[in-house]
């Protein structure tokens, strides 16, 4: 027996997506990069830290390293003493020289536009390879990140149980593909500065009325109207 999709419709989902273009119509990768080599690096650090805390790491990682030969020349722990202030360095740090290693390996020291190589690169999962796709190539992709996860869900466009790859498959199919990246970017911006996952502005929000997060904190008197 077929289960009944509970989530919200195609019509209803871009409407929602509509009011967040309006709210964040110039939104767009926040990290510092000037290259694609660079955006995969910064993307690979930024796993559990901030984009904020990434930038300010890669302005002098940048400086200092600007090869993938750059970083083999080093002994790793040079590389960490320039992102130890962010989550999981010492992995991180190792990672950065594996996927070097790759780059030079593999594919003439540069970073790979396709899908399937980029995510055979040390530190290099889905969403990183989604990002890297989507801003470094051009190519239609939407990576579901903490923030996109958590409005899918409070909005009701994926079910709370749905994993991230789950959450991503019904983005893409409810979003025409034109929009995806855009959209991505929007939907990070209305997560990290108005749908907070601790305190989201619920009070001034647009999408108050279908938005299920929203719906119990006004109930339990924690929405201002």
């Amino acid at each position: 027996m077929e289960v009944a999709d509970l989530t919200t419709s195609k019509k209803k989902t871009m409407e929602m997506i509509d009011v967040i273009a309006e709210m964040f119509p110039d939104a767009e990768a926040e990290l510092n990069y000037t290259n694609p080599f660079e955006l995969t690096i910064a993307v690979l650090l930024s796993a559990q830290t901030t984009d904020v805390g990434v930038n300010r790491v890669t302005e002098g990682l940048f400086k200092r390293f600007k090869t993938p030969e750059d970083y083999l020349e080093v002994d790793v722990t040079e590389i960490e003493q320039y992102i130890k202030t962010i989550g999981l360095y010492r992995t991180k740090a190792k990672n950065i020289q594996k996927l070097c290693r790759d780059l030079i390996d593999k594919y003439d020291g540069e970073i790979p536009g396709n899908y399937d190589d980029l995510v055979s690169l040390a530190g290099v999962g889905r969403k990183t390879a989604n990002v890297v796709l989507s801003v470094a190539f051009d190519t239609p992709r939407i990576a579901v990140d903490t923030h996109v996860e958590r409005i899918a869900k409070r909005l009701g466009i994926a079910r709370y149980k749905d994993s991230p790859l789950q959450v991503e498959e019904t983005l893409m199919r409810k979003i025409p593909a034109e929009r995806w990246s855009k959209t991505h970017h929007q939907l990070i911006f209305f997560g990290r500065y108005h749908c907070l996952a601790r305190n989201p502005k619920c009070h001034v929000c647009p999408l108050l009325d279908e938005c299920r997060e929203g719906q119990k904190r006004l109930k339990k008197g924690l929405v201002k109207k």
